[in-house]
């Protein structure tokens, strides 16, 4: 009996010694909060966080050029993309690095529960004072100008001999409060007079004032008809209690889509405490009905889905993560994600920008198109009104960024010049990927001295690819009415992608998943129509002027379906 009691209290004692003599090291560290957000004061020492700590993955470097090698055209893995297991041998953590960072949380008394299908995030709930002791942390309660409060940190620790082993720690220094890509025009849309057309592809003069899913069918040679294959599914994300209703959803097909059953509707996902509440009818956001009523409106009988965060997960950061967790669980993932919802690059840390970053390539590789918008407020940042701020450096947007996405910028007019608000510019966190180092170089190259200083000239430069994004008529609480933004141009393009696959899946063949190097390839950008005229101003600035070629404002173009049918293989 004393024998084993002194080994317990021999034990208990190591584990004390391990817990109070480790050197901490600095993890990540940002000198202040954006100006977005102001300090309240310390948070409430009693008050419980839902703590996540991402375990570094096991082959990042190898995941990549896996992704490369099933998204590249001419590529003998071509479409071959990975299976939940495939992905996982890359994403999951190695043993050694998980058995550490378990035993440091033990010795904290803290039992920490999977988070995500490959194991790589950990979650577990602890007071303030418990997480600012174990971080070396000060959590603060920091308000944003829009009213919401975080609970944040300016900096945190781990253990030095564990900094190789963790890759990000949430909530810390990250500041993200995801925002709609959208800005609604208070007026009422007047049915236009639609005889005649403006151009040869049958465009209808009423698409000068305003656009309806007939617009983009003439002008980009969209297919009004579809196989609507049970494996290809649009799925489109909403956040921030922005809910998609039915009851308008089906005045909008009775209006702009007569050949369709006015039926026609989504399925629902919810996660995270979401939902999509029908009544009353005003409580609809015009971000869902815009995506829902563009993505249902122009890919049907496509199936498409639409994916509902709670608030509580909607700060740009775990919602996002959630969301992608949830899909990369699944046997058979959506061929294509529509997302219109972004931050400020500024905003989150680093680190988290590429674990989240990292969580779409994985996405990416199990044959998932993901689609961006771009942002709205030029090279001042994601979101309408900001072009104007006082700003001496260009502001890039994220997800947009991220090199493994799909970045939609957006245009206006019959002869199609860039929208001013389209966000476009170069990322500070993620350098020029392969795919896009010709058409970037070629267009800074002709840029010469323009805004020099003001952005970063080896960074990923987007948006990729834009398509209409101005006066849109959506069907919002029984009214017509307009609405801007790369939140327009955004399931338009996803659209195009879902129909393509839609055609790629019935000839047996497999869905495009990541497009980037498709799209930059010599046959992918001839099969888009260049924008050449326009500009994103910001900052004080004009911005970047759109050209011939690839431009941070409009990518590499709008879509032409049937060059891009040809373009896939069909």
């Amino acid at each position: 009996m004393f024998s084993r009691a002194f080994v317990s209290i021999t034990t208990l004692a190591i584990a004390y010694a391990k817990a109070t003599t480790r050197t901490m090291q600095v993890h990540d560290v940002r000198s202040t909060a954006p100006t977005t957000f102001t300090s309240l004061g310390a948070a409430p020492a009693d008050m419980v966080l839902t703590v996540k700590v991402q375990v570094a993955q096991n082959d990042i470097a190898g995941l990549e050029k896996a992704l490369m090698d099933v998204s590249t055209p001419g590529n003998a893995l071509y479409g071959q993309h990975l299976s939940k297991e495939e992905l996982e041998s890359y994403t999951a953590p190695k043993a050694e690095s998980l058995d550490a960072v378990t035993a440091w949380l033990k010795e904290n008394d803290i039992e920490a529960s999977s988070a995500s299908p490959a194991g790589d995030w950990l979650s577990f709930d602890v007071p303030v004072s418990k997480a600012n002791e174990i971080f070396d942390a000060d959590y603060t309660v920091f308000k944003h100008t829009g009213g919401r409060e975080l609970i944040r940190t300016l900096s945190y620790s781990v253990p030095e001999d564990l900094a190789a082993h963790i890759d990000v720690i949430h909530p810390s220094n990250t500041f993200a409060i995801a925002s709609p890509a959208a800005a609604f025009k208070a007026i009422q849309a007047q049915p236009s007079a639609s005889n005649g057309n403006l151009t040869s592809r049958g465009v209808p003069y009423s698409c000068a004032s305003t656009v309806t899913p007939a617009c983009l069918q003439a002008m980009y040679g969209i297919p009004t008809t579809a196989i609507g294959e049970k494996t290809n599914v649009l799925a489109v994300s909403g956040f921030i209690d922005m809910w998609a209703n039915e009851a308008d959803l089906k005045s909008f097909l009775s209006t702009f889509r007569k050949d369709l059953s006015s039926s026609t509707t989504f399925a629902l996902q919810t996660l995270d405490g979401g939902s999509n509440p029908q009544t009353p009818r005003s409580s609809a956001g015009t971000e869902a009905n815009l995506d829902i009523q563009y993505t249902v409106g122009l890919a049907s009988p496509v199936p498409v889905t639409f994916v509902s965060v709670g608030e509580d997960n909607s700060d740009g950061t775990f919602g996002s993560l959630d969301m992608i967790n949830y899909f990369l669980n699944m046997s058979t993932t959506p061929t294509v994600l529509s997302i219109s919802y972004g931050v400020d690059e500024t905003d989150l840390s680093p680190s988290m920008a590429k674990s989240i970053c990292n969580a779409y390539m994985a996405l990416g590789a199990r044959g998932t198109s993901i689609l961006f918008a771009s942002g709205d407020g030029g090279v001042a940042g994601g979101q309408f009104g900001e072009q104007s701020q006082n700003c001496t450096v260009f502001v890039p947007s994220f997800p947009p960024s991220c090199p493994y996405v799909t970045s939609v910028g957006a245009t206006t007019g019959i002869v199609e010049t860039a929208a001013d608000f389209s966000s476009g510019g170069f990322s500070n966190v993620f350098g020029r990927p392969s795919y896009q180092s010709s058409a970037v170089s070629s267009y800074l190259s002709a840029l010469g001295s323009t805004n020099t200083g003001r952005f970063n000239t080896t960074g990923r430069g987007f948006p990729d690819v834009s398509t209409q994004g101005v006066n849109f008529e959506i069907v919002l609480d029984a009214r017509r009415v307009l609405v801007n933004g790369t939140s327009c141009s955004t399931p338009t393009f996803a659209s195009v992608v879902a129909l393509l696959n839609d055609e790629l899946i019935a000839a047996g063949k497999s869905p495009l998943g990541f497009l980037n190097p498709f799209l930059y390839s010599t046959a992918g950008a001839a099969a888009l129509t260049d924008v050449t005229s326009g500009s994103n101003p910001g900052c004080g600035t004009d911005g970047f002027p759109a050209t011939v070629g690839w431009d941070p404002v409009t990518g590499l173009g709008t879509p032409n379906y049937a060059a891009l049918r040809t373009a896939v293989g069909l």
